[in-house]
């Protein structure tokens, strides 16, 4: 079993917030995965040796400066009454809706969705902003939210 049931999912309250809510067909498509699973994504694509953000080392590519192509703010954007995603996110990711994405908290706590759900549904994922990474399958395009309402887009190593 590669996901968790929703309503197991520890942080499932985030996406039931009264103030954000999220339709019937986002939430069927918002996947937790099994802390094992997630593990495997997040060595697969994000690291081998460092299992949250604030632990990648000089061999891990998200620590690399050269990762990193844009660095803008997302915290204006999350507090406003628009739903769209910042700007240097969209200038700067340009996958199909259909893209199958994962954001990733860290080893132990990975969503998967497609891009047009994280789109739709951003604000929520963010309620944790303690640098999870958002990653698309087989895409090189990445980005990085922080608590300090900073978010960095660049492309991560194949």
């Amino acid at each position: 079993m590669n996901y968790i049931p929703f309503d197991e999912y520890k942080k499932a309250w985030v996406f039931r917030h009264r103030d954000l809510p999220v339709s019937a067909e986002d939430l069927a498509a918002i996947k937790p995965m099994t802390p094992q699973r997630s593990s495997e994504v997040w060595g697969l694509n994000i690291s081998e040796l460092s299992t949250e953000p604030d632990h990648f080392t000089n061999g891990d590519w998200a620590a690399a400066k050269k990762t990193w192509k844009v660095n803008d703010r997302w915290q204006e954007a999350w507090d406003s009454e628009e739903s769209t995603l910042p700007e240097a996110v969209l200038e700067n990711i340009d996958w199909d809706d259909n893209t199958v994405v994962y954001f990733c908290y860290d080893s132990d706590n990975v969503i998967e969705t497609t891009w047009a759900v994280f789109q739709r549904c951003w604000k929520n994922f963010l309620f944790f902003d303690d640098g999870p990474l958002l990653i698309g399958r087989k895409r090189l395009q990445v980005a990085q939210f922080f608590q300090n309402g900073n978010v960095q887009v660049g492309e991560r190593k194949a």
